[in-house]
């Protein structure tokens, strides 16, 4: 990761994630479903700064579903961790749980959908709470695809928009139960991690430290 913030950019506009203005940002109400992190390499004297991709971590033992009183976050199928905005009630005991600070909320109504949204993707209300959903839509629509030419689908037609953005292949993107696919074998690597992992989220997205030569 290079720190170029295409995998941001790239996400809200995907995913009509609003821009909620420099005053709401100073207040600390900035919507971003895909954050850049950025930590100081205190072993080069703090002249290193690594760069860390966050999404939703989609957790396997997710904290936030546990407290939602009204089931408007959930586990669906494929193990991503789903909003249901029409159901939910603002009380934000989601947020407070996520240890990833990986949810948001809309203090105000910041767009109406129109020309240029994504219309694939709802434009979510005030008092609702949004958050990284690995583009699962794009997964949808790879189904409807494959069942339209009469063939079987195939996971790697699935990539979000985050992975498909990043000019450095930074984001490797598929399915970890598929031992032979590319994704698998990276989170077998010795140099796979997960961030707070001691928490015991058991959280999907996996990162590598640095190799040689800094790659």
């Amino acid at each position: 990761c290079t720190g170029c913030q295409a995998c941001v950019m790239a996400c809200k506009a995907e995913n009509n994630v609003p821009a909620v203005g420099s005053k709401e940002a100073k207040r600390g109400r900035i919507i971003s479903w895909m954050q850049v992190l950025t930590e100081t390499d205190e072993e080069h004297n703090g002249e290193k700064m690594r760069f860390i991709p966050r999404p939703c971590l989609q957790c396997d033992d997710p904290p936030c579903t546990k407290v939602c009183p009204v089931y408007a976050t959930y586990k669906n199928p494929e193990g991503i961790v789903a909003q249901i905005y029409a159901r939910c009630i603002g009380c934000r005991f989601c947020m407070a749980a996520c240890p990833y600070n990986a949810k948001y909320f809309n203090w105000y109504t910041y767009q109406k959908e129109g020309p240029g949204q994504n219309p694939d993707v709802s434009v979510r209300d005030k008092g609702v709470v949004e958050k990284c959903t690995f583009c699962h839509h794009r997964l949808q629509k790879a189904r409807e695809r494959a069942l339209a030419e009469k063939r079987e689908f195939d996971p790697r037609e699935y990539v979000p928009a985050c992975a498909e953005a990043c000019p450095a292949q930074a984001i490797v993107f598929g399915d970890l139960s598929d031992a032979s696919s590319e994704v698998a074998q990276l989170a077998r690597s010795p140099r796979a991690f997960k961030l707070q992992e001691e928490l015991g989220t058991k959280p999907k997205v996996i990162y590598l430290t640095e190799g040689e030569g800094g790659g």
